[in-house]
């Protein structure tokens, strides 16, 4: 090791303008290769924090994410230790959070976007008191069974609000988590009852200022003026390839404020703990637009040969480097080991954040008593008590009413439950007139107008549905809905796989489902996409075949959205409906749909085949049914809106409909037909589309692929000859 040190300076910059001889860079071409690091100079950290007690408190932050790090072999200690200073003012003079109740209404919101750093967030929720990460659960992070996964997931560790991970979904769903606030005080406070007035917080990193959807949430969140969202950007300059001067040098101060947010730097995060203070109250002050505080740090501050490297990002300090950071930071405490003082540090904040619950539930009693209505409606929203009325405006469809495609169906039920499902709120991807998504009884959710349902998302795909997420999990009897074409859900399936994952109750709103849109082409023909999302685990996908199977779809979204499932957890659902329109049937049912699969046509006698479809060909299954009948052929109509549905019900209920000893079958849907093999057998055929569509009139598309009452005629023979 080369015995001179650098010197670090207490404005925290001084490093990055020396040079950097520990992190030599050969330029090969359009690549970077990093050279090996055999001469690391030491860095001294000759920086100041004044406050003795706060400085106590950082490093307790800083050394028990070291450690969890270390004990596991495995994770992200750089960021932990840059961020600890700014952690430690925002969680003890700012965040007003209850540990003792984590679920209490009117607690701030905290949001690690930068999630690959999660030791920070489980550090903060132990000093904090949080009886969900006890010093046992630190040490089994990023372990089979703990409370301390490897990112934030909020289903299994108290205090985490959201799951986050994949770079840019955390602001996102901050975003949405503070539209949810600013919608929720528009509706119910009073001029002497402010029920709903708290913040949404984050942290976030350079990956995610990267990612496109950070711009898309941000854009948003200036177009609607959060002002109670204020989000820390850890500026510190490294990502896993190295340096960020590689591959990111804009000015992302300019580009938050070309957005509308409030722009702040605090140079010095590293000591200037006044300066953190300061900007953070500004932002709170600042009440028309969202604060953007960029925060300059060191990455693994306080290990002297790693800080300011790529090198502390993902990877456990060891014992030989921890052992000298804890002499670099003049830590005499071991492992796992957090002096008193840094607990009470902390504990202020609780007991601050207590007082301020029990404020609010004497607030929150009155309200009750003076204004029932409307608490019954809080109430709905902010606990999740479904409104014993809310399905019962759902209609019902018989043949002679007229035929439409299911996403002007879609739009009937949005109107009809929206009425009962205080919840319910959303929109489209710039494509309302198209999704039919708007709810007619309300207004825009705009700035100045929160307390409207009907939200205008743009053309931001990705931000929509983390956005949708966070509204989600603000609080558990919102349902959250929102739409694009089905073909886009591309652009947004990392919302919808989150979903999924963290529980959020959000109705993904799919039209324009097949080939059967035509003429704008293979572009914006979903094939595979409903097979992708019928693998994806917790997400319910659906494709209705008439009006009563709309109904009987959103009655089980709905249902899931709010945990009425055997599991007792939130589940989304993706519901696909067409842009064509198709007769209604005498004999599907809402409770046809809740079983995910029934008998439509021809239950009565022990048929000679069963044809199986959705959507827009199920219609086509029953003529096909009618042509063979007319053969002396018995045919029995399977209508299979939801595959997951259907796997749930009893073993019983399956062999009724489907009948195993009935060989024959039949599976027609314009879409991929893999996996429709389970449902059909060895024996059976599956009618569908297994390549890109073409731009021509729908009609000839489906003669064109064969897609047809006759093919599916053709197939039925087929699969009883064999």
């Amino acid at each position: 090791m080369v015995a001179a040190a650098l010197s670090f300076a207490s404005s925290g910059l001084a490093l990055r303008q020396q040079p950097r001889a520990n992190v030599r860079r050969a330029q090969r071409g359009h690549m970077v290769v990093r050279a090996q690091a055999t001469a690391a100079p030491a860095v001294e950290f000759k920086g100041e924090i004044k406050d003795k007690t706060a400085e106590l408190a950082i490093n307790a932050i800083r050394f028990l994410a070291i450690d969890g790090v270390n004990k596991a072999n495995s994770g992200h200690p750089g960021l932990p230790m840059g961020c600890a200073p700014m952690s430690y003012v925002l969680w003890k003079d700012f965040m007003t959070v209850d540990p003792k109740a984590p679920k209490w209404f009117n607690r701030d919101r905290f949001v690690l976007s930068a999630g690959h750093g999660s030791m920070l967030n489980y550090s903060l929720l132990h000093l904090m008191g949080y009886e969900s990460v006890g010093i046992e659960d630190l040490k089994q992070f990023r372990q089979w069974g703990s409370r301390t996964p490897g990112h934030p997931e909020n289903f299994l560790t108290e205090g985490v609000e959201v799951t986050t991970g994949p770079l840019g979904q955390g602001i996102a769903n901050a975003v949405g988590l503070a539209a949810a606030e600013a919608h929720l005080a528009a509706r119910f406070n009073k001029p002497d009852a402010k029920l709903v007035d708290h913040f949404t917080y984050v942290i976030m990193g350079d990956g995610c200022n990267m990612e496109g959807i950070s711009s898309e949430a941000a854009s948003l969140a200036g177009h609607w003026g959060l002002g109670k969202l204020i989000a820390l950007y850890d500026d510190n300059r490294i990502s896993i390839d190295g340096h960020t001067e590689i591959s990111f040098t804009e000015d992302v101060c300019a580009r938050y404020e070309a957005m509308g947010w409030h722009v702040q730097h605090v140079q010095d995060g590293n000591h200037d703990l006044d300066g953190l203070r300061a900007a953070i109250q500004k932002a709170k002050d600042v009440t028309d637009k969202p604060s953007l505080i960029k925060v300059s740090t060191l990455i693994g501050y306080g290990s002297p040969n790693k800080a300011d490297t790529h090198d502390v990002h993902g990877a456990p300090l060891g014992a030989a480097e921890t052992a000298a950071t804890r002499e670099a930071l003049k830590w005499p405490y071991g492992e796992f080991e957090v002096p008193k003082e840094a607990y009470a540090e902390f504990a202020k904040s609780g007991e601050r954040g207590a007082a301020a619950h029990k404020a609010w539930d004497a607030l929150a009693a009155q309200y009750k008593e003076k204004y029932p209505e409307d608490w019954a409606e809080f109430e709905s929203i902010a606990y999740g008590k479904l409104p014993a009325n809310w399905a019962e405006k759902l209609p019902k469809f018989t043949a002679e009413d007229k035929g439409l495609a299911t996403r002007l169906h879609s739009q009937t039920m949005l109107n009809a439950l929206a009425p009962n499902l205080p919840g319910l709120i959303g929109g489209s991807a710039d494509l309302a007139p198209s999704n039919m998504t708007l709810m007619k009884m309300f207004g825009d959710f705009q700035k100045n107008s929160y307390g409207e349902r009907n939200m205008r998302f743009g053309v931001r795909e990705h931000a929509m549905g983390a956005i949708a997420n966070g509204i989600s999990l603000h609080s558990p009897g919102f349902v959250p809905y929102c739409a694009t074409f089905f073909i886009f859900s591309d652009y947004m399936r990392n919302p919808m796989r989150m979903a999924a994952l963290s529980e959020a109750g959000v109705l993904f709103v799919m039209t324009h489902d097949s080939i059967g849109l035509g003429e704008d082409g293979p572009t914006h023909q979903p094939v595979e996409h409903l097979t992708s999302f019928r693998i994806m685990p917790n997400m319910l996908t659906m494709r209705p075949g008439d009006g009563n199977e709309t109904a009987g779809c959103y009655f089980a979204a709905v249902q899931n959205a709010m945990a009425q499932n055997p599991k007792g957890i939130k589940r989304p659902s993706t519901m696909v409906f067409s842009r064509q329109g198709m007769p209604n049937m005498d004999t599907t049912s809402i409770d046809g749909c809740l079983k995910g699969a029934y008998v439509v046509h021809g239950g009565d006698a022990k048929p000679d085949v069963i044809l199986i479809g959705t959507g827009s060909e199920l219609v086509m299954a029953v003529d096909a049914a009618k042509k063979l009948e007319a053969e002396g052929k018995k045919v029995r109509v399977v209508s299979m809106p939801c595959w997951e549905l259907f796997e749930e019900q009893p073993q019983s209920y399956k062999d009724s409909v489907l009948l195993p000893e009935v060989k024959a079958r039949v599976s027609v849907e314009a879409g991929s037909t893999y996996g429709w093999q389970k449902w059909v057998g060895d024996k059976g055929k599956c009618i569908g589309i297994d390549e890109f569509g073409a731009s021509a009139p729908g009609p000839l598309l489906y003669e064109k692929y064969g897609i047809t009452v006759d093919a599916v005629v053709e197939a039925a023979k087929q699969s009883m000859a064999a």
